[in-house]
């Protein structure tokens, strides 16, 4: 896809239906726009099932990780945003944070979180995939498609025909 044709608030008066996230998330990937279908991972100051995901092919999808909002570890590193971009992921949108973020900022994936930590999560194994989460207001369900840029994140029921 293009990313330089997904200009959020172009897709929203296109598409005066489609969900938009809370404005809640900052950009720290290297690409600003991005866009592809949902898949999930639900999990709380573990990320072992982000390790996971990132680990299989992306085949262009934005992996939504529901890491309940957790300002007191980091969710995903410069090592699992390296296996996201090799195994073809278009983005991952963390409700959570990230850390390495002057790495993540130089890599082709898009990268939203709620901020930065230092400190790495545990790895205890926990934690569910491909399943519905609720983040920033909105229920998002795997198979669903994201649209995100600078101006906010947009969930649609399906791809969307962009605006030119």
């Amino acid at each position: 896809m293009n990313t330089s044709s997904i200009v959020t608030p172009d897709i929203c008066d296109a598409h005066p239906d489609v969900a938009v996230l809370e404005p809640i998330f900052a950009n720290f990937g290297g690409c600003d726009a991005f866009a592809g279908p949902i898949r999930t991972v639900k999990c709380f100051e573990d990320n072992s099932m982000v390790k996971q995901a990132v680990a299989e092919p992306g085949e262009g999808a934005v992996l939504v990780v529901d890491a309940g909002g957790s300002y007191r570890c980091a969710m995903l590193g410069d090592m699992l945003a390296k296996q996201a971009v090799a195994n073809g992921w278009a983005g991952i949108v963390m409700y959570g944070c990230v850390r390495d973020v002057d790495v993540l900022a130089t890599l082709n994936l898009g990268v939203q979180a709620l901020g930065s930590h230092p400190r790495k999560s545990e790895k205890r194994g926990e934690g569910q995939r491909d399943i519905s989460v609720h983040i920033g207001g909105v229920e998002m369900v795997p198979g669903q498609w994201l649209y995100a840029d600078n101006n906010g994140i947009l969930v649609a029921e399906q791809q969307l025909a962009l605006p030119e």
